[in-house]
């Protein structure tokens, strides 16, 4: 039988916080599959907003590649900083 790592059930928690001129969340913390790719987070985000352009940082540090792990983005801000936020962007309106 195929033991699966302990991470890749993981439950992540981020927290987001939006800047500019970005509405509030109701809800600020999320818990996301570490299996997940990033890309879930963005189409999630786009779709609360209501927004089609947005922008998602990591730590105000970089924003990653949607296809990217929800976990293995995790672990490496994590362990840089000690800490797990997100913030969104938007770019204005044209």
């Amino acid at each position: 039988m195929e033991s699966e790592s302990p991470t890749s059930d993981r439950k992540v928690v981020i927290h987001l916080r939006p800047t500019g001129d970005v509405p509030i969340l109701k809800q600020a913390k999320f818990k996301v599959a570490g299996t997940d790719k990033f890309l879930k987070v963005i189409e999630f985000l786009r779709r609360q907003l209501r927004r089609d352009t947005l922008f998602v940082y990591i730590n105000s540090a970089f924003s990653p590649n949607p296809d990217e792990l929800v976990i293995d983005l995790y672990n490496v801000s994590f362990l840089v900083t000690g800490y797990e936020w997100w913030k969104i962007l938007v770019p204005p309106a044209v």
